[in-house]
């Protein structure tokens, strides 16, 4: 077995220290201010050989860490609530289990994907050591709600990623080239606000479009991917996407399909689930999320509402609120 020495001499984000020690209590109390209250067990005879290490680099929505523990260890933290917790393995393995399956994580094979809503145990085996991405549980329901064209609700994943497939490669790369990013930055020189954004954006997607979840099927129908799209539909989409901002005519709308109003109409519920203004109205609601996120000081909600085409500011906010939980103000005050 390693010592907590060596192992901080390979440790990952090692200017990002929050803990460091060889007691159980203290490590499950502090490791559990930064992550959740979780039970914390040496397993196998391991009491001999714990030690716990935490760095943690943080950025907005998200968290970059580094978690290791000595020996193997029994996990519990319940439901996580607040996060995603997205884990993929550098040493020793983990055994994850939720509700509904037993994952088996290990370096360059599988990571684990921990939704807040499912209660899960885990056991870290053999000195494992990880790289934890942490996601804000909000940002993620957020995105998937965009993408769905739903309220914002729970979003559970498939809690095993496999790191074999290109879409677990790119994002293992993706981790591993953030992590040194930080590295090299240190805990005084944090990442400009825009390229932790971009870092943000990626990982949203990747995720939310890459592995499967409770929402993936309704994000398939409303972009069209559950079955093959008409071409009159996929114009008349690309359309409203477009000139979004635009008074809706459905008379020009179905000319440009190329098809009849009524058949466009019926086309819409069958293959996106919605109807044409409830499309348009989410694809201006998810523009103004956007600007709100991205608003420069001084910049009013009234403005870049009107910008986009809404001038009943009331029904705006109550049709925001349903789809994101929230205000537009309360989005630009999150995020100041």
């Amino acid at each position: 077995m390693a010592t907590s020495s060596e192992v901080s001499t390979r440790a990952r984000l090692a200017e990002f220290a929050r803990v460091s020690t060889t007691r159980v209590d203290d490590a499950a109390e502090a490791i559990g201010r930064i992550f959740c209250p979780h039970h914390l067990t040496p397993v196998e005879r391991s009491e001999r050989d714990f030690f716990a290490l935490h760095n943690c680099a943080d950025f907005d929505g998200f968290s970059v860490n580094y978690v290791a523990y000595g020996g193997s260890v029994s996990i519990n933290p319940g439901c996580l609530d607040r996060f995603f917790l997205l884990q993929m393995p550098l040493h020793g393995s983990a055994s994850v289990k939720t509700a509904a399956r037993e994952v088996t994580a290990g370096p360059q094979r599988i990571a684990s994907l921990l939704s807040p809503t499912i209660p899960t145990e885990m056991t870290w085996r053999d000195d494992c050591a990880q790289l934890i991405v942490l996601l804000d549980r909000k940002l993620v329901e957020h995105r998937a709600a965009a993408l769905g064209g739903s309220a914002v609700r729970p979003v559970e994943f498939d809690p095993a990623l496999d790191l074999t497939r290109p879409a677990g490669q790119t994002l293992a790369a993706g981790i591993e080239h953030l992590v040194t990013l930080a590295e090299q930055a240190g805990p005084q020189k944090k990442l400009p606000a825009i390229a932790a954004a971009d870092w943000r954006e990626a990982f949203l997607s990747t995720l939310l479009n890459g592995q499967h979840h409770s929402l993936s099927a309704a994000i398939d129908v409303f972009n069209g991917r559950g079955e093959t799209q008409p071409a009159a539909l996929k114009r008349a989409r690309a359309y409203l996407e477009t000139r979004a901002t635009e008074p809706l005519d459905l008379a020009e709308l179905a000319d440009i399909a190329g098809t009849g109003i009524r058949a466009l109409q019926i086309g819409f519920r069958r293959h996106f689930g919605t109807t044409i203004s409830e499309m348009l109205l989410d694809i201006r609601l998810a523009e103004l999320n956007a600007r709100l996120k991205t608003a420069r000081p001084g910049e009013r909600i009234v403005d870049i509402a009107f910008d986009l085409g809404f001038t009943h500011l009331s029904r705006m906010a109550s049709a925001y609120r349903t789809k994101f939980g929230e205000s537009p103000r309360a989005t630009l005050r999150w995020l100041s």
